[in-house]
């Protein structure tokens, strides 16, 4: 019954889902790319043998660079399907992978656009990325024979409360999967109470991930333009945190430290370039040139894709999304590169990961946003401290790989059973 009810209301929502691609494409031309595929009418012809992956926006598809490896590595002669959700997830997969996989819009959970989704491109085997559950998409597959396995899959207590509501749908969707590989035991357990049946603990693939060689260059070039001045960056961050940050900002006493804001959402950038700029802050922006940062408070990190270079380049890193309640961004990046970092009170995304980085040393917490000059002018002049959280931060990154590993024989085994739906 609760599929049936999720079934007509997803007819009767339709024209609103429409709507909203579209208003979202006012903000995001990309939106209006390929609108055929959003109904499962896809025009390019479909490779096979085929392995699916689903990956909705940017921090999913960068998650799965080390699995896409891993993936062609193991089964060279499988095409493969990389599907997204955002404009900015689909530009983030064309520059990180290009021809390596056929990119293509995952289609709205409707059965119809489900199904002809499946029907085209008959994948031998999905992955489905996070936190990514569509109820009709998932039974899609299960119809037509494909094994299906939630990835890197996480589920925080906010979440699962949701599912709860709806707990017979959310058992209907996620007992027939082949496989769920949790990134911790909590997620796990989440996932198990909601009704998954076949779990794991692999661990976060981000962590596998080893920053470029030339974005660690770039960065290294950016601190040497600094000419000696403290860098600190706020990374990824979402609405109403910039304020927030330049409020700290004009506290601090000393004028010495550049704030790198690195906005987490494109479209946003010239807002919060107006707002600097309302602001009576001198600052210049990324997208146009390396600045003499002598003559600046502020630089605006209006780039995608270098996410490592900013790290590199930072003393402190703030992660965004967590001074608010978004739920924070994923701190890894900044581990990978030795960067220490500062989380705010709101980080139930990376629940695990941030009080891991907590205990080890590699992270300061903040308490409330209204400490954040406070805390962060202490941080900056304590070099010492910096030091040390540097060296914890390499080795927390260090601890923590080898989920690429404990995933693929997972894969493989849903690869080769003959999966019942």
């Amino acid at each position: 019954m609760a599929r049936i009810l999720y079934v007509v209301a997803g007819w009767l929502l339709l024209p609103l889902f429409v709507l909203r691609l579209a208003w979202r494409g006012v903000r995001q031309r990309g939106y209006w790319m390929r609108l055929g595929e959003r109904f499962g009418c896809h025009a390019a012809a479909a490779p096979m043998p085929t392995i699916w992956l689903h990956a909705v926006s940017v921090g999913e598809t960068r998650a799965c660079i080390p699995l896409v490896a891993a993936l062609r590595t193991q089964w060279p002669g499988y095409r493969l399907l990389l599907t997204h959700g955002t404009p900015t997830g689909f530009m983030t997969g064309r520059e990180l992978f290009g021809e390596q996989v056929q990119q293509a819009w995952v289609p709205f959970d409707e059965l119809f656009a489900t199904r002809r989704f499946v029907r085209h491109f008959r994948p031998a085997l999905g992955l489905v990325m996070e936190t990514e559950i569509w109820p009709n998409l998932f039974a899609a597959c299960r119809s037509a024979g494909v094994p299906l396995v939630l990835v890197n899959a996480r589920m925080s207590e906010r979440s699962a409360r949701r599912y709860r509501l709806m707990a017979g749908l959310a058992r209907a969707t996620l007992a027939p999967l082949c496989a769920v590989a949790a990134q911790t035991g909590a997620d796990a357990e989440r996932l198990r109470a909601l009704g998954a049946q076949r779990v794991s603990v692999t661990g976060n693939l981000k962590f596998d991930i080893d920053p470029p060689a030339g974005q660690l260059a770039l960065g290294e070039r950016w601190r040497a333009a600094c000419a000696g001045r403290t860098v600190w960056l706020a990374a990824s961050t979402r609405e109403g945190e910039e304020a927030l940050l330049l409020d700290a900002l004009q506290k601090m006493a000393t004028a010495d430290i550049l704030l790198v804001l690195v906005p987490r959402h494109p479209q946003r950038f010239d807002a919060v370039a107006r707002l600097i700029e309302s602001r009576g802050l001198a600052y210049a922006r990324r997208s146009v040139a390396v600045p003499d940062t002598a003559s600046i408070r502020v630089w605006l990190g209006d780039s995608m894709g270098e996410m490592f270079a900013y790290y590199r380049m930072a003393d402190l890193a703030l992660i965004g999304g967590s001074l608010l309640p978004f739920g924070g961004q994923n701190l890894i990046e900044a581990a990978a590169t030795g960067c220490p970092v500062m989380l705010g009170p709101h980080r139930w995304n990376f629940a695990r990961a941030s009080q891991d980085a907590l205990d080890c040393g590699a992270a300061a917490e903040l308490a409330d946003p209204a400490q954040l000059a406070q805390v962060a002018a202490g941080l900056l002049a304590d070099a010492p401290r910096l030091q040390r959280m540097r060296a914890a931060a390499l080795v927390y990154s260090q601890q923590h790989r080898g989920a690429v590993q404990r995933v693929m024989p997972l894969l493989t085994e849903c690869l080769r059973q003959e999966f019942m739906p």
